[in-house]
């Protein structure tokens, strides 16, 4: 009998927990599905594509979505845009995903634009600029591109950028 009331008793408490969360949750921005975020990604990728094909560059292009006030995970989507690989970039060839990717890193660190924090880059990243990140009222945004001149790839990732920014 002890049981049953307690249980009654914790069902009646979570019960009215829950519906004081959903009116708060109610006020809270809608956090972002998977489904929304491919299809506002495809969106993002098709114009850093088109900016990058004006620009004359190639490459590849990253575009990462974070929710949340801290950057604990992120959903993302990667197309190649032209080469996956610079082969005569350096003695050793430049993997261009690679570094899109740690561009991105550096940016949920910094939770600045790749290449203009205020501190070293650390290992794993570069310090080179070519990635923009934007607080969104959900979580964070990050874009990234790799393949061209610093100057060229940040206007690439600004094109992705304008995409994500205003739906998420």
């Amino acid at each position: 009998m002890k049981t049953r009331l307690l249980a009654t008793a914790m069902l009646v408490a979570l019960s009215l927990t829950a519906g004081e969360g959903s009116a708060c949750a109610a006020k809270a921005p809608k956090p972002v599905s998977a489904k929304k975020f491919d299809v506002l990604a495809d969106a993002a990728l098709a114009a850093m594509k088109q900016r990058a094909a004006e620009l004359n560059i190639s490459g590849v292009a990253v575009v990462s979505y974070a929710q949340g006030d801290t950057i604990q995970g992120w959903i993302s989507k990667m197309a190649v845009v032209g080469r996956m690989t610079d082969p005569k970039a350096s003695a050793n060839g430049n993997n261009l995903l690679g570094i899109a990717y740690a561009k991105s890193a550096e940016m949920a660190d910094t939770l600045q634009n790749s290449g203009t924090a205020k501190r070293l880059p650390m290992t794993g990243e570069f310090g080179w600029q070519g990635g923009v990140i934007a607080r969104t009222s959900t979580g964070y945004v990050i874009v990234a591109f790799s393949g061209g001149k610093s100057e060229d790839d940040v206007q690439v990732s600004h094109s992705g950028l304008e995409v994500l920014k205003g739906a998420l």
